[in-house]
Order: C-alpha cells, then sequence, then structure tokens
C-alpha cells in the first residue's frame, strides 16, 4: 500500500521490508532507493534527505552516475556543438589507444586518485606525451560536463599542468628563406607560402580562400571560411566558419606580396576558388603540404612546418612594432595569450630600450622614441 508523502513514496514490499522511490527534478522515470529499508521510518528518513539535497541544490543523479566514462564521452562527442570534426576524430583516437583503461569505468567510480594512476601509467607507456595531454583535456572536459548536469559532484581531474605540453620553441624563418622556398616550391603555390607567412593564415584558412576575398584595389585579403579534411575522410572536406567571430577578419597584404597575388589570380587561380588543384577542383591541404615538404628539403629547413611560416609571420610584426592588438587582429584570435608569444621577439633587445630611454632623457620627448620598439608592461 502507497504511503502519500509531500516528496515522494513509500511502500511495503511482500517481503515486510520497505522502498522508497521519487521523481527526479529534471523528471522522466521514477528513482528508486539503492537498497530497502527495514522500517517506514527509515525509508522516509531517506527521502527527506533526498530532498534537502535537491532543495541545496546538492543532489546527485545516481542512476546516471552508473554510466560509463566511454559512454558519457561518446554522447558529448555526438551532441557538442563546439567541438569540430578534427578535434572528435582526435578525440575519439585517443579514446581507443590512451583513455581505454577507463572507458568501461562508471562516472562515480573516476575519483581523483584513479585519474592520477591512469595518468602515471600513460606516462609510463609508450604513448607521446601531446597525445597523453590532449586525452587528459578531453577527459577534464567531459568530467566537467558530468559536473554541470548533476551526476558527479566535484571534477576528479586535479593535476596540474597535466593538460598542457611544453613544446620546443618553433623555429623562424627569415625574410631570405621565405623567399628560397618560394623559389623552390610549385609556382601553382608560392602564393600560399607567401600568404602564409606575410598574412598569418593557416593552411585551412588559404585552401578556404575564394577569388572574390581578395581586394587588390584594397590590397587585402578577407578571411571568411576555413577548408575543413576529415582524417578518416579526406575526400568529404568541407568549408565552414572560423571557430570564433575574431577569425572572421580582413588582413591588409604587405606591398612586396600583391603582385605575386595579382600573378596567381591571372594565371592558377580558379573560376571561385583562389587555390584549385590541377583539375580544378579544391586544393587538398595534404597536396600543399607534400608540395612545402619538398620544397623545404630543398632548401635546407627540414624542421620548419607549414604552421611556421604563420609563426613566421607574426614574429616579424612583433619585430615592426606591431602591438598586440595588431596581431590579434591578423592572426583572427578572440584571446591575448595566444598572440601574445608573438611579443617574444622583442624580449632580449634591452640594449635597444635601455639607449632609446637614453635618448629620452636627453631630449625630454617621448614622441622622439623610436616606433619599432614595443613596450610592455
Amino acid at each position: 500500500m502507497m504511503a502519500k508523502r509531500r516528496f515522494g513514496m513509500v511502500r511495503k514490499l511482500p517481503s515486510g521490508r520497505f522502498q522508497a522511490s521519487f521523481v527526479p527534478p529534471a523528471g522522466g522515470a521514477r528513482q528508486t532507493a539503492p537498497h530497502t529499508f527495514k522500517t517506514k521510518t527509515d525509508a522516509n528518513r531517506w527521502l527527506t534527505l533526498v530532498e534537502a539535497d535537491i532543495s541545496r541544490g546538492t543532489w546527485l543523479d545516481d542512476r546516471a552516475a552508473a554510466e560509463t566514462f566511454g559512454s558519457f564521452a561518446q554522447a558529448i562527442l555526438r551532441d557538442s556543438p563546439k567541438i569540430g570534426v578534427r578535434w572528435r576524430e582526435t578525440c575519439e583516437r585517443n579514446l581507443r589507444l590512451h583513455l581505454a583503461p577507463l572507458v568501461e569505468v562508471q562516472l562515480r567510480e573516476l575519483t581523483a586518485s584513479r585519474v592520477r594512476e591512469w595518468h602515471a601509467a600513460a606516462l609510463r607507456g609508450k604513448g607521446g606525451r601531446t597525445s597523453i595531454s590532449q586525452s587528459y583535456r578531453f577527459l577534464r572536459m567531459v568530467m566537467n560536463t558530468a559536473v554541470r548536469e548533476g551526476i558527479i559532484a566535484r571534477n576528479p581531474c586535479q593535476i596540474p599542468g597535466a593538460g598542457t605540453v611544453r613544446v620546443a620553441e618553433r623555429p623562424v624563418a627569415t625574410p631570405a628563406q621565405v623567399v628560397a622556398l618560394v623559389e623552390a616550391i610549385n609556382p601553382r603555390y608560392r602564393t600560399a607560402v607567401l600568404i602564409a607567412a606575410w598574412c598569418g593564415l593557416r593552411r585551412g584558412e588559404i585552401a578556404g580562400l575564394r577569388v572574390a576575398d581578395v581586394d587588390l584595389t584594397e590590397h587585402t585579403i578577407t578571411v571568411r571560411k576555413a577548408r575543413v579534411e576529415p582524417l578518416h575522410a579526406p575526400d568529404q572536406a568541407f568549408d565552414k566558419d572560423p571557430k570564433s567571430e575574431a577569425g572572421k577578419r580582413t588582413i591588409t597584404i604587405p606591398p612586396h606580396v600583391v603582385p605575386l597575388v595579382r600573378l596567381h589570380l591571372d594565371k592558377y587561380a580558379g573560376k571561385d576558388r583562389l587555390f584549385v588543384s590541377r583539375d580544378g577542383t579544391p586544393l587538398r591541404g595534404n597536396t600543399l603540404y607534400q608540395a612545402f615538404v619538398r620544397a623545404r628539403k630543398q632548401v635546407g629547413l627540414d624542421e620548419l612546418t607549414f604552421h611556421d611560416l604563420r609563426h613566421t609571420g607574426q614574429t616579424l610584426a612583433a619585430q615592426t612594432g606591431a602591438t598586440l592588438a595588431d596581431l590579434m587582429k591578423r592572426l583572427g584570435h578572440s584571446s591575448m595569450a595566444a598572440a601574445r608569444r608573438y611579443l617574444h621577439a622583442v624580449d632580449g633587445r634591452d640594449r635597444e630600450i635601455a639607449k632609446a630611454l637614453s635618448e629620452l632623457a636627453a631630449h625630454g620627448d617621448v614622441a622622439r622614441l623610436p616606433r619599432h620598439i614595443t613596450m610592455r608592461s
């Protein structure tokens, strides 16, 4: 017989014990206590505690917490609109390779000590530090979602620095080396190298450029889309909006690059797209990459990646006196952290700054300071 309550219900089972149940705050199927009770009073007391937790916002969905990490992670990869194709592929790969020991573990059983043990074992294994860092970041994101959805009380990912990897300083090509690369690469891709080095575009942004994105009157290039090629299905490439509004940007082309852009438009551009393959189809990122690899080998720059061209251009821009805001605009960054790394180019120029300070002391006029020196607080 059911006992009516303001919250939940208690009923006596044929065994003589009592069962407590309630409907979760978000609705759905009625949930029962994980065990039965010897007395009706005990069952009512349990429901009172559950009701108090719900009113305080500390109630955890025990049924949801029984879901495995692997199942919950796959659901997030499927449903999250913020996860791009390439990052989804990376996370799925890491689920198979690095996070496999946690896939069958229930969310409620993923404690801080268990995460620590998994991370230590992963570092002792054969996996690369970058992949392990990516795996940890994904694990942390999944568990953050579980916290927000009231499935667990606290994120068990508490290892300082586990989600970051200190990479070696990327090489910066000199202007002469950029010229050498341009001369060595297939003429069809020379403008792509120049745009990467002097305008700071990513490879996907270059592949996504349209002829209409180039304004030779104003000497600008406008980034509206980026080309995405799934790792496991490159033939299913598509154009997408940049990750943030800052990614949609108009960049002034340095004057020395304009003639080659004009030549490219006349000789190699497609009817619609700025960069196309020989058969007129949209340029594939791997095609550009392979052409670049052959060129860098020819000029002895084997350690330079295509993305390093972007790093090169922005480092040189910082050396000309570009501010943090200037770099953020050209790079398409919405946060200062990513753009700030390029200002390292002016670090170490203490002698020039000291000389400039002496000039300021002598003339008493800040306007007479050399403009190419960037001051940072």
